[in-house]
């Protein structure tokens, strides 16, 4: 994974899977294939709520290592499935200031998906504060375990596909 800070505000993390992005598109936006991959080892997702539409709402809930917990949430931005996918995202307990704007763009070549995952954040400090957290260990993690749910077979499933959503809209990220 490589982790880039364009500008101020933001921060570009770039991975490659090698899964059609139908497949990876669908972990991101199905709850029960979420809650298999999403967070650092040791956090395990016990709540994950998933309304794919523009202005849907999504929540997340971990339960981590020691008796820690974590949660966080938004609204969807865009849906353009199975290439883009653009939300709002704040924690419950608010260790940056304010939220982000989150946009995933998911491309595909020879059956590999690279995932650019942007974040903008109302301010550079917010931004500085996410750099010198564990978030790219975390995110990295994370991304690991989303290696092992897709190489685990889950592909070949005929259920493991995105839901249609029908909805668009285009709002863009400036980084």
């Amino acid at each position: 994974m490589t982790v880039a800070t364009p500008s101020e505000r933001a921060i570009v993390m770039t991975r490659s899977f090698e899964a059609p992005r139908r497949l990876v598109f669908a972990a991101w936006t199905r709850p029960e294939l979420v809650a298999r991959w999403y967070g650092a080892r040791g956090w395990t997702i016990v709540e994950a709520r998933i309304d794919l539409r523009v202005g849907g709402a999504w929540r997340f809930v971990w339960d981590g290592p020691e008796g820690a917990a974590m949660a966080c949430g938004g609204t969807y931005r865009e849906i353009a499935e199975p290439s883009r996918l653009c939300y709002t995202e704040s924690f419950d307990e608010h260790w940056y200031p304010g939220e982000a704007l989150v946009g995933h763009d998911f491309a595909e070549r020879d059956g590999v998906t690279t995932l650019t995952t942007t974040h903008l954040f109302a301010s550079r400090r917010a931004r500085d504060l996410v750099i010198a957290s564990p978030m790219a260990r975390g995110v990295s993690e994370g991304f690991e375990r989303l290696d092992e749910v897709l190489g685990a077979g889950v592909g070949d499933d005929p259920g493991f596909s995105p839901r249609s959503s029908g909805n668009t809209a285009v709002p863009t990220i400036d980084t």
